[in-house]
């Protein structure tokens, strides 16, 4: 099995939902995992953290599965590539839902051909334009909505965790 390392980004969540992040979390990783969370001024009442980790390749989907559908919560989670995995980027808003992408060397987000292809057979046949096919394959509504709460946290430490097993 590959090992990986990544970043789990909570740029929101309410209080009360913090410690139920921190169990899920626990729970992907298979040791009590307690966060360093910090207000998030962005929106009341709510908190943000972020939390380096290294694990089996496969542990930001199973992090994004674990914390998908919860409301008021909005998350990132990032892997990197091994010699047999892609890397990834899983974006998740209450009004929006999951984001997933391959994502290259750089962070740039590579969409696969077929998708391409059919975002250009919808609009030829009358559905959604292109550029907002494109836009929607790239995840700009996440980003959109997530950006504000990005950078309020620019500023926040990072806790490394070494070795999840």
């Amino acid at each position: 099995m590959s090992t990986t390392r990544g970043v789990l980004y909570v740029h929101s969540a309410p209080g009360a939902l913090c410690p139920h992040v921190e169990w899920a979390a626990g729970a992907v990783f298979g040791v009590p995992t307690n966060l360093d969370w910090i207000g998030q001024p962005v929106e009341r009442n709510s908190y943000r953290t972020e939390y380096s980790w290294s694990g089996p390749a496969g542990t930001a989907a199973r992090l994004a599965s674990a914390l998908q559908g919860w409301q008021r919560l909005r998350f990132e989670v990032t892997e990197e590539a091994t010699s047999s995995t892609e890397a990834e980027r899983y974006s998740y808003t209450p009004d929006l839902g999951v984001f997933h992408a391959v994502t290259g060397l750089h962070g740039d987000i590579m969409i696969p051909e077929d998708r391409i292809k059919h975002a250009i057979v919808t609009e030829a046949l009358g559905g959604a334009p292109l550029l907002d096919s494109l836009d929607a394959l790239l995840g700009r509504p996440w980003d959109d909505e997530l950006e504000a709460f990005r950078h309020a946290g620019e500023e926040t430490p990072v806790r490394w965790l070494h070795q999840v097993v």
